[in-house]
């Protein structure tokens, strides 16, 4: 069952500036070590896109969540992370789980499905939050 949906839109020259602006400091506040990591071994070319793609799949989360950035979610509490097979996806931590465990029905576990791609200069993300049954997975 659908629980949530979430899109964003992000120009990349907007994080190309906070970047610029900013540096470490926004990276370490907003970004896990992984985002960072994967960032990081990037051209330079291609480092801010790689940020904003995963800057859109927290905003499109925390909408899909229903709670934008409050209620004690924050940027560093989701993190996109790649399957085995490539597949992005979301690692929620802190008050982004909690919501999202609020937000399952009984007897019900969480499936977080993510897609982000860019066309410079813009990325975008789309996020979908479903509430699969115990004992059933995607796949």
């Amino acid at each position: 069952m659908m629980i949530g949906l979430g899109s964003d839109l992000c120009d990349i020259r907007r994080i190309e500036r906070v970047l610029a602006m900013h540096g470490e400091r926004f990276v370490v506040r907003c970004f896990t070590a992984v985002e960072r990591a994967k960032a990081e071994r990037r051209t330079e070319g291609l480092r801010a896109a790689t940020y904003a793609k995963r800057w859109a799949a927290k905003e499109a989360c925390a909408k899909a969540l229903g709670t934008g950035f409050a209620e004690g979610v924050f940027h560093s509490d989701m993190g996109v992370v790649n399957l085995p097979g490539g597949q992005p996806t979301l690692h929620l931590t802190g008050g982004a789980l909690t919501r999202l465990w609020r937000l399952m029905p009984a007897g019900h576990h969480p499936s977080l499905l993510l897609t982000m791609t860019d066309e410079p200069p813009y990325a975008f993300a789309q996020v979908l939050i479903q509430a699969l049954p115990e004992g059933h997975s995607l796949g």
